[in-house]
C-alpha cells in the first residue's frame, strides 16, 4: 500500500477562514492523493448547504478537487467492505465507506479530522489527524 487519501473534512478547510488549516490542506494536497465519489458528494453538500455556495462556486472547487486528486468510483465491493469496517471498528456507516475506499484504492494513510488520530483499519491503513 502506498500513497494518501483525503476525507471531505481535511479539503473543506481549504474553504474556511482557518488560514493555518488551509494551508496545511494545501500542503498535503502538493503531493497528490485520492478520494472518493461519496468524498466528493459530502464536499458538495457542506459546500452548498453550510456554506451557502452557488452551485458555480461549488462546481468550480469540485472541479478543483478532482484535477489534484485521483478519484475513486463507488462499487459494490466497496460497500461490502465499509459494512464489515463499520461492525469491526465501531465506524459509523459513512466514516466505514471512506475507510473502504482508501484500502482498496492500496492507500496506507486516510487524513481525516473526524476518526481517531492513529487508528489502524485491517493490514495496513493507518488514519492521521492532520491538525492534531
Amino acid at each position: 500500500m502506498s500513497g494518501d487519501f483525503f476525507d471531505s473534512n481535511v479539503l473543506l478547510y481549504l474553504l474556511s477562514g482557518d488560514a493555518e488549516k488551509a494551508d496545511r490542506a494545501e500542503a498535503l494536497l502538493r503531493d497528490g492523493g485520492e478520494i472518493s465519489v461519496q468524498v466528493l458528494d459530502e464536499v458538495a453538500n457542506v459546500a452548498r448547504g453550510k456554506l451557502k455556495m452557488g452551485w458555480r462556486e461549488t462546481r468550480e472547487f469540485l472541479t478543483l478537487l478532482r484535477g489534484l486528486l485521483t478519484v475513486t468510483p463507488p462499487t459494490v465491493e466497496t460497500h461490502d467492505l465499509g459494512i464489515d469496517i463499520a461492525k469491526r471498528y465501531g465506524l459509523s456507516i459513512y466514516d466505514a465507506m471512506i475507510a473502504a475506499a482508501t484500502t482498496l484504492s492500496g492507500c496506507e494513510r486516510l487524513w481525516s479530522q473526524d476518526m481517531q488520530d492513529g487508528m489502524r483499519i485491517g493490514k495496513g491503513l493507518r488514519v492521521e489527524n492532520p491538525f492534531g
